[in-house]
């Protein structure tokens, strides 16, 4: 891990910023809807703010975003950049009467944490909250049992319960905040990914085809990324997405009773605050030692702070991806997040600015050289 530099971004006069204006189109990426399958809210967004800037775009079959832009000069290395548009959440399965609805989860989600959430359905955003038996009326064995989605229901209400659809897409209702040098809202995971490669989209490196990839389904099984990776046929492949931080002292042990007796965290897998996450390996990829090695480079000469994602569970685009075609040399870049698949997560504003500006300059530094040395 690089722990120097962490107080600055370093970036020329060239590279992309985030400001005011990025800030202002995360904050409409998060608040939207779009749990996986439908992730239309998400894509109009991406489509109005990339047409200007691309040669070729275009929603397939699955719903993804396939957008090419192309560089200048000779032998230019076609780099698809992957970021998936969906969110967890819910679908409505079952009416209840009177605005009260049974429903299941999309995506991975822990039932222990929904009761007392609010959510929006439907394509009207109908407000709802998800409902559970308070502690009041629970009492004997029911204090020792752990909540489980059967007991939970989403009530909207006598009228608007008029309104609802078997079939109905469900998402938190959680708003987009600053809180200092953090950023919260839902669905973090992953419109950090989309906000960045938007802004990659805008101020592509000339030396590359920059192939962009907008993916549905990911949150469902990486769904979307493997159609779009067999139809842009790259030579190399990022993943942009949010990582979880396991950060917070002594969770792993899960003995803090107070302030006092924490146990320091040794299991740590990310970190806020000390920028961008360079994946090794996870549990649908090993990433190619020669972008690893590439981003560690790049990151190392010009100052950007970094860390290794620890080798463990969860995913990204990226487990697709490399195994289509003849197989594409990948690895998955991430801004961390604390709470992820919750009602809110939490990242910080200076590790989503270093994501950007080290995916930038690596790109601009890249070269079809790189494929030359052996994996």
């Amino acid at each position: 891990m690089n722990a120097k530099s962490l107080n600055k971004t370093a970036m020329d006069d060239h590279s992309p910023r985030i400001g005011t204006a990025q800030i202002q189109l995360l904050e409409r990426l998060c608040n939207v809807c779009a749990v996986s399958g439908n992730e239309g809210e998400v894509r109009s967004i991406v489509l109005e703010q990339i047409r200007p800037h691309v040669d070729e775009v275009k929603i397939d079959a699955l719903g993804n975003v396939l957008a090419v832009r192309r560089g200048a000069g000779e032998n230019r290395l076609r780099v698809m950049l992957a970021a998936h548009m969906d969110e967890v959440g819910f679908m409505i399965t079952g009416d209840e009467e009177n605005g009260i609805f049974r429903f299941e989860t999309v995506g991975g989600l822990d039932p222990r944490q929904l009761a007392g959430k609010a959510v929006l359905v439907g394509d009207d955003h109908l407000p709802g909250v998800i409902g559970a038996k308070p502690i009041h009326l629970t009492e004997g064995e029911e204090l020792s049992q752990i909540i489980t989605l059967e007991t939970l229901r989403i009530d909207v209400g006598p009228e608007n319960g008029k309104k609802v659809k078997l079939g109905d897409w469900v998402s938190f209702a959680t708003r987009f905040a600053r809180l200092g040098p953090s950023l919260r809202a839902k669905a973090l995971d992953d419109r950090l990914g989309v906000a960045t490669l938007i802004e990659l989209v805008r101020q592509a490196p000339s030396n590359i085809d920059l192939l962009a990839a907008f993916t549905v389904q990911e949150e469902v099984g990486l769904r979307g990324a493997r159609v779009a990776a067999y139809a842009l046929d790259p030579q190399v492949a990022f993943a942009l997405d949010s990582t979880p931080a396991n950060d917070l002292p002594g969770w792993e042990q899960g003995s803090c009773f107070s302030e006092y007796d924490c146990p320091e965290n040794i299991h740590y897998n990310t970190r806020l605050g000390l920028g961008p996450a360079i994946y090794i390996a996870d549990s649908a990829t090993l990433s190619d030692p020669r972008l690893i090695r590439h981003l560690v480079d790049t990151a190392e000469a010009l100052g950007i702070p970094y860390q290794f994602r620890q080798p463990g569970g969860g995913g990204t685009d990226a487990g697709v991806i490399h195994k289509q075609r003849a197989g594409i040399p990948s690895v998955s870049v991430s801004v961390p997040g604390r709470y992820a698949h919750t009602a809110a997560g939490l990242c910080r504003l200076e590790d989503w600015k270093n994501t950007l500006a080290l995916l930038h300059a690596a790109l601009s530094r890249i070269s079809p050289q790189i494929l030359a040395v052996e994996r």
